[in-house]
């Protein structure tokens, strides 16, 4: 009984926080429940998922399908990786929701948000997830929603079109797995065989694309990628950094769950599906860097490299190979490091200066040292540079696309790798430089210190200091990812 309790608790006690914390007038009472409730819950989904049931029905939808949670590998790696991303930024936000309308309403679905977002982690079966997952895209609305300006409804309503539509394809695929499937379960190697299918291959081969496609949505993969850069500048920066370093995240497990944990790997390879996925994934890597170059706003910027880099990991997952999975599982938590740094280093500097255009930033190094530092730090991770952590799953996700064997993309997939990351420099790298290195004819003179508050800087310095350690200190992390990919393949 006390283990399906520890298992429970970290969905749970977010839910209650957020619905307290609604109604808490004082600011100061408010984050300090909060800001509890976010570190207690971090050691909750610890706890969970060393000591917890490894199954718990919550109720029986039918007699043959349950709503169940079950803790695996990737369970563990998703649930750790949300809570304590949630958590930092969760601390972060206290200084930058000083200067916005609404706070209250702000946790209540942050935090909602992050118990769904748990319970999707350990949804044991398709259907389970599916539910989770559309809890999901309605709790995290309201934080696109927040400042309900134009465009911020504008955005809200092309995140919902979009999020239904990749959800709908994803129902239908639940059909597909229900009637030619041997079960919804997620069990590792797949769940499709010759007799359930029983000559109806082709036709599940468009269910499981499908599949792929829909979840593909919320991890913004071409063609469907067009909601990122539309909600991340209208959102506040604690919001924009959870949907980049999180919620895209919960896109790339639901591919993960359908194309290692239901069709199958061996379903999978060698097929048409293979070749378009893995196609889609490189269009997106390319279009993402390059838009992500030309754009001059600085948070737009980061949400086109999101919509880059998130596809990163989905070629890696396209590759079907263990070395292209452990890069895949390795860019998921790498990515969310550096890329939660790099929107709370934008929201600092938007926060204490105004400025949201990359041309605005000459200078801004003097005036905010430790944030351009962190700023710089994660970018080396994202370019891909040692001995951060992004040059570790660069040199996985590289490796396993030279692993696919006699097929153009064993070629094409580096190069466009290779290409995106000399453009990811060109995007990133500028804000530095100037940063630092205005030139002589800068006003000097006319520089102050703006650096944030401790609270708003901690978080930023820790995860800094993450992308250098995980760089330095893999081999923890890519053990357990390889142990999943050993499972798997």
């Amino acid at each position: 009984m006390w283990h399906h309790i520890v298992l429970i608790l970290p969905v749970v006690l977010p839910i209650v926080t957020g619905l307290a914390a609604w109604k808490i007038e004082k600011r100061e009472r408010r984050n300090a429940l909060v800001g509890a409730a976010l570190v207690v819950n971090a050691l909750l989904t610890l706890l969970a998922v060393t000591t917890g049931s490894e199954e718990l029905v919550l109720w029986q939808l039918t007699e043959t399908v349950p709503v169940y949670f079950h803790v695996d590998g990737l369970s563990k790696l998703f649930a750790l990786l949300i809570s304590c991303m949630w958590a930092l930024v969760g601390i972060y936000s206290f200084e930058y929701m000083r200067r916005e309308e609404n706070e209250n309403r702000f946790y209540l679905f942050y935090m909602i948000s992050l118990g769904v977002l748990i319970g999707l982690s350990f949804s044991g079966n398709l259907v389970t997830m599916y539910m989770f997952y559309e809890l999901m895209t309605l709790m995290t609305l309201p934080l696109v929603l927040h400042e309900m300006t134009r465009e911020a409804v504008a955005a809200g309503i092309k995140y919902l079109l979009y999020s239904v539509f990749g959800a709908s394809l994803a129902l239908l695929g639940i059909f597909f797995f229900f009637r030619y499937g041997t079960s919804i379960a997620f069990t590792p190697g797949g769940v499709l065989t010759a007799e359930s299918m029983a000559g109806h291959e082709k036709l599940m081969q468009w269910g499981v694309f499908g599949m792929l496609v829909g979840f593909g949505v919320k991890a913004g993969m071409f063609p469907l990628h067009g909601w990122l850069p539309t909600a991340h500048p209208v959102a506040p920066a604690p919001a924009s950094a959870v949907l980049s370093g999180v919620i895209t995240k919960a896109g790339v497990l639901g591919v993960i769950r359908v194309a290692y944990y239901l069709a199958g790997p061996s379903f999978i390879r060698g097929t048409w599906i293979q070749s378009a996925w893995m196609t889609l994934a490189l269009i997106t890597v390319f279009m993402g860097s390059m838009l992500a170059y030309r754009e001059p706003l600085l948070k737009k910027r980061l949400a086109y490299s999101t919509v880059s880099q998130v596809s990163y990991v989905l070629t890696g997952l396209s590759t079907l190979n263990p070395m292209g999975f452990v890069g895949a599982l390795l860019h998921i938590v790498f990515h969310s490091v550096i890329k939660n740094t790099l929107f709370m280093s934008a929201g600092a500097i938007i926060c204490k200066t105004g400025r949201t255009r990359v041309d605005e930033l000459r200078g801004i190094g003097k005036e905010m040292p430790v944030v351009i530092w962190c700023f710089t730090i994660v970018s080396a991770g994202l370019i891909g540079i040692p001995p951060t952590c992004g040059f570790i799953s660069k040199w996985y996700l590289a490796g396993g696309a030279l692993r696919l064997g006699e097929t153009a993309f064993t070629w094409i997939a580096p190069c466009v790798l290779l290409v995106s990351a000399i453009l990811t420099a060109g995007y990133l790298l500028p804000v530095t430089i100037r940063g630092f290195f205005p030139g002589h004819d800068f006003d000097y003179g006319a520089l102050e210190r703006k650096e944030p508050s401790l609270i708003m800087l901690a978080p930023l310095v820790a995860l800094a200091a993450a992308a250098l350690a995980l760089g330095v200190f893999p081999g923890a992390l890519t053990r357990f990812a390889e142990g999943i990919a050993a499972l798997l393949m």
